[in-house]
């Protein structure tokens, strides 16, 4: 064996796994876009992603043996990755045009609309897709050409793979998106593909071709532990590794819905768990690594190891418990190091409950492939099977987790239940045993369950840990695990002087807080109070229903309500006394559905267009603050409409970051209120006494809103003219380059924005008799 071919192989895989991640990211982001980013979108888009990973895997397993020079195919096919994915935004953009042409002539059953999604993405996605699977079984055959022993090799490559997964991962979620944009970081990903294409090129012409069809022969003493498995026992393995990816998936997918309520919905935390997911894999399949030389009994060590594998993950919301005080003596260090302190929690919070699971399914992995492969011809062929089958159970564990168990069993049923399939894959390995080793077989048969049941028994309440122990003040009335998103309704003070809060995800979105109230119910009322006369009108997002139903008691409107959760539906009917019994109201029609996709493909014209509060550092905010998302209001308005936007930016630069690409759309844009209200017009706007005087003549109008001119005249704070002069020129937010979601960029200790700088504001030009 060459030196230094393994070391290369590993770095050039290590620089594959970078643009993977990469695309993965910018991928769900352009779907996003497209399809929306509700649950059922996403896990098809990540459906599509994986499918061709499989197909890519086997493909090439069952090619490789017959190449005589594998290193020269990986980095042709490198090549092929990068030139491919670089082509992606565009076909993005067209299938854009295409799917607002056909969603609306789609029925509206949900499995037809996702297939329709399925297809979509997959057309675009599955030739880079595909390409990617084939990397491993090429670099594995690259790497046997002329030695072998396939499981330390695989081991040291997909750690290595692995590694660049999460190098990936950090780039894109703190660099790439925010500072390069979206765009050009698929630029930067296809330069990495074709980089290691061509290294890989240029190193193929240095090894000797082995003859087509050889394969590399494992030595006694690396695989004399397969050697001497069954058919049977083979087996086995390979279907554990088919539990080990729904496992993998499934599990993130519960850690992921129960860490967020403690650590915030925020791209960041995101990043973070992603990346201790993948740190954890990585880490583990490179300890593996050089131990495969030695000749240990692995069949059995792979059987504790899913059992411990079990045990880890069922309790690993247990280990949460001593964030606090390995938070207390890690996060100062880390923040002492140079972490921003914001993230420090978040680190720790991810490695406690993900790491000891992670480590294991990284360490199993390539064990469980050098059992399968055994010491035997065609190896690279029984690695193709292995990974693309692995990733078929990842596939269905995605789907089962998110769509069944979750809304059925909860956050802490569904650990149960996944963490349930690292045992069944003990079992699995052990019943074959029997012949062969019926000690250790009969022990793990009757010890695995106990101790899983024990630790399944005493696995922590996830909202115990996370959310409720943080708020004890309150108590809670409701809570429900949607698809999308996990919605609580909790109660606080005495009785007869009570009051409710909604938190969505862990995040305070409603209350019937005096305060509060005010602020979503002027949300909603101002703009159809302001206009002549509206008569259809849209909300994008429910939360508790204030602003949705400050809108629909305005005399003869129509209220139409896009809500992306149908949990958020269920805790509405929990504030009934704010929103003024809105679901019940003949005048309002529900929609559950992604609201920028709605508006996308609507052809409804509004008068009125308004939206529930959206914080602006949620993960996928920018998207409801982008000049696209605004481009797509203005069409759906009328063209003597308004629309309402709420900025609520914390500091000045992002203030104006939002009012200014407001603006853009919106060049007769007002503000109202205490500034953070912005209604925008396709026309001048102008606002009359005169008119709003015969309005409130009339007695159901004064019933419903004690507002006169005068007072909705003291809300004005400027005008178009104003605001330009005080904005001055700067950038704007694009889907490209959503950096309000990325809020760490922002200037530190930023001051709010300062209204008193703004020119004295001229009412009559705005204000008319």
């Amino acid at each position: 064996m060459i030196r230094w071919l393994t070391p290369l192989l590993a770095l050039l895989f290590f620089c594959s796994g970078v643009a993977a991640l990469i695309y993965q990211v910018m991928w769900l982001r352009l779907l996003g876009l497209v399809f929306g980013v509700t649950v059922y979108a996403a896990s098809t888009v990540l459906a599509s992603f994986m499918a061709g990973l499989a197909i890519g895997s086997y493909s090439a397993g069952r090619l490789a043996g017959r190449l005589r020079s594998p290193l020269r195919a990986f980095g042709l096919v490198e090549i092929g990755v990068g030139l491919t994915a670089l082509l992606t935004p565009l076909a993005f953009g067209g299938l854009k045009g295409v799917w607002i042409d056909v969603q609306p002539l789609l029925p509206s059953s949900l499995w037809i609309i996702t297939v329709a999604r399925f297809l979509a993405a997959s057309a675009i996605l599955i030739i880079p897709t595909t390409l990617m699977g084939a990397t491993l079984p090429l670099v594995m055959r690259s790497a046997l050409a002329s030695d072998s022993g396939v499981g330390s090799r695989v081991g040291l490559l997909y750690a290595a793979n692995t590694a660049g997964a999460v190098a990936g991962a950090l780039l894109a979620g703190f660099y790439l998106v925010s500072d390069v944009g979206v765009g050009r970081s698929f630029y930067i990903a296809a330069l990495i593909n074709v980089v290691v294409g061509l290294v890989a090129l240029v190193a193929s012409r240095r090894i000797v071709s082995a003859p087509a069809g050889a394969a590399a022969v494992t030595p006694h003493h690396a695989g004399a532990a397969s050697a001497v498995l069954t058919s049977g026992q083979r087996t086995a393995v390979l279907w554990t590794f088919i539990l080990s990816g729904a496992l993998s998936l499934a599990l993130e997918l519960v850690w992921f819905r129960m860490l967020v309520t403690m650590l915030r919905p925020t791209a960041y935390a995101f990043t973070l768990m992603l990346t201790a997911v993948l740190f954890g894999i990585a880490a583990g399949s490179a300890v593996a690594s050089p131990l495969l030389r030695r000749g240990t009994r692995w069949l059995p060590a792979l059987t504790v190891i899913q059992l411990a594998i079990s045990i880890a993950a069922v309790l690993s919301l247990n280990a949460l418990t001593l964030v606090g005080p390995f938070g207390d003596a890690i996060g100062p260090t880390l923040i002492r190091a140079g972490l921003e302190p914001y993230l420090a929690p978040i680190v720790v919070a991810s490695l406690v409950a993900m790491l000891p699971t992670t480590l294991l399914l990284g360490f199993a992995f390539p064990i469980g492939l050098s059992l399968w492969t055994g010491a035997v011809n065609g190896s690279e062929r029984r690695i193709g099977v292995f990974y693309s089958l692995n990733v078929c159970g990842a596939i269905a564990g995605a789907v089962l987790g998110g769509f069944v168990l979750l809304p059925t069993l909860g956050s802490h049923g569904s650990l149960i239940a996944v963490s349930g399939l690292a045992l069944i894959s003990c079992l699995m390995l052990a019943v074959p045993q029997w012949r062969t080793r019926p000690n250790f077989a009969g022990f793990m048969i009757v010890v695995a369950p106990i101790a899983f049941g024990m630790a399944a028994l005493n696995a922590a309440d996830p909202f115990a840990v996370t959310m409720d122990s943080a708020r004890k003040d309150e108590r809670l009335l409701w809570r429900q695990e949607g698809v999308q998103t996990t919605v609580a309704i909790h109660e606080q003070g005495s009785a007869g002087r009570t009051q409710r809060i909604m938190y969505l995800d862990g995040m305070h979105q409603a209350s019937d807080f005096r305060t509060m109230t005010f602020v979503h119910h002027r949300i909603g009322a101002l703009p159809v109070m302001l206009h002549p006369n509206p008569t259809e009108a849209l909300v994008i997002g429910l939360g508790g229903g204030a602003t949705a139903g400050a809108v629909a008691r305005y005399p003869g409107v129509n209220v139409d309500v896009v809500e992306l959760s149908s949990a958020v539906v269920g805790g509405a009917s929990f504030f009934t006394h704010i929103n003024f019994g809105l679901l019940d109201r003949p005048n309002v029609t529900l929609r559950v559905d992604d609201g920028r996709n709605y508006l996308m493909t609507t052809r409804k014209k509004y008068d009125v267009i308004t939206a529930d509060i959206i914080l602006p550092r949620h993960a996928g905010a920018a998207a409801l603050y982008s000049r696209e998302y605004f481009a797509l209001v203005r069409d759906a308005l009328k063209d003597d409409g308004l629309v309402m936007q709420w900025n609520g930016a914390e500091g000045d630069s992002t203030y104006r970051l939002i009012l200014r690409t407001f603006m853009s759309v919106f060049p007769h844009t007002t503000l109202w209120g205490d500034g953070t209200l912005m209604i925008g017009s396709k026309t001048p706007f102008t606002f009359s006494r005169s008119a709003f005087d015969r309005r409130y003549a009339d007695p159901r109008f004064r019933e419903l809103f004690d507002w006169n001119y005068d007072t909705l005249a003291k809300t004005y704070v400027a005008g178009p003219d104003d605001i330009r002069a005080w904005l001055g020129e700067g950038p704007i937010l694009s889907d490209d380059k959503p950096v309000i979601e990325y809020f760490l960029t922002a200037p530190k200790g930023e001051p709010p924005p300062d209204f008193n700088r703004l020119p004295q504001p001229q009412p009559t030009a705005i204000l008319r008799p």
